[in-house]
């Protein structure tokens, strides 16, 4: 039975481009996402895996557009082919149809899905070693200060007057949590 061929397109940021994916492939339907592959808690991917049926082919650039960890990516692929869904990696020129076990697939698999996961975890080595060197520089990471000590001194003056908290979050463009975040420094 012959299914649809489906793209699962993936970038981690809108700044990066999705146009070299999948680029020369005939595709019924393209699903497109810009989220991190640290997990499968993306959106656009549950869409992507519940909308496939039995027979579909699911086309994927790269095996790290599709999950950054070996566990996640053999959950999908496995699922995925439980389902009599056909999974295509193209870069890597594998298949994956769960009617025939391929032994040097499956390792190829597993062995890909390692690098990824190593190569993920590179990175955030790196980001907590930058992050170290900025703070002994003295850059402040992370957002500043919203408010300053004398908005905080008025906005909980006004509280005690009575003032409705919520407005008061919506004149000073703040969010709930911040208000009360603020209302609580002694």
């Amino acid at each position: 039975m012959k299914g649809h061929c489906v793209g699962y397109i993936r970038v981690s940021s809108f700044g990066q481009n999705t146009d070299r994916q999948l680029l020369d492939i005939s595709l019924d339907k393209i699903f497109e996402e810009k989220a991190s592959a640290k997990d499968t808690n993306r959106p656009v991917l549950k869409d992507c895996l519940e909308y496939l049926r039995e027979g579909d082919e699911l086309h994927i650039h790269s095996i790290d557009r599709l999950a950054r960890n070996l566990v996640d990516l053999q959950t999908i692929v496995s699922d995925l082919n439980g389902k009599g869904v056909s999974v295509v990696f193209h870069k890597e020129n594998l298949t994956f149809t769960g009617n025939i076990e391929n032994p040097m697939n499956k390792l190829m698999l597993q062995m890909m899905g390692a690098f990824a996961e190593f190569e993920r975890n590179l990175i955030k080595e790196r980001q907590r070693e930058g992050i170290a060197q900025a703070q002994k520089k003295g850059v402040k990471i992370g957002r500043g200060r919203v408010l300053q000590d004398d908005q905080i001194q008025e906005i909980k003056f006004r509280v005690a007057l009575g003032a409705i908290k919520s407005e008061l979050a919506k004149e000073y463009e703040i969010s709930r949590p911040t208000l009360y975040a603020a209302l609580a420094v002694q």
